[in-house]
């Protein structure tokens, strides 16, 4: 495993894409709508991960509900695996709690699974795999 990307709840990603240019010096390299997670995202390469901005497109969107209750800043952090279905095996019989049974398909060609938070000391855990075609 390796870190893939954090993920970053923001109420814009073009007002956030302008800051992390500042901050990083670069430009984002992607920006994708994800309609199964109700997000606009925006992606930046920082070495040998990237950092995903995520806002919502819904007031419904866990991207909204999480930003009203904690307000903007980190909301995950990524794994790349090498097979997301032997890693959720293995993950609930080491009594993780998963939030969806199956992997779905998220951003940037990647198939994902989230770690419910009450069970990784409170940080939300995505794993994701790049979908073979």
């Amino acid at each position: 495993m390796q870190v893939e990307h954090i993920g970053i709840a923001v109420k814009n990603c073009n007002d956030a894409n302008h800051l992390f240019e500042n901050l990083l010096g670069i430009a984002p390299y992607k920006a994708e709508k994800v309609e199964s997670e109700a997000v606009n995202t925006s992606f930046f390469h920082v070495g040998n991960t990237k950092i995903e901005l995520l806002e919502a497109t819904s007031e419904n969107s866990a991207i909204a509900k999480f930003i009203e209750k904690r307000g903007e800043g980190i909301h995950h952090i990524a794994f790349e695996v090498e097979d997301i279905y032997a890693e959720m095996e293995r993950l609930k019989s080491q009594g993780f709690q998963l939030l969806n049974e199956a992997p779905k398909r998220g951003a940037d060609n990647k198939l994902v699974c989230f770690v419910h938070p009450k069970s990784a000391n409170g940080v939300l855990v995505e794993l994701c795999q790049e979908i073979r075609e």
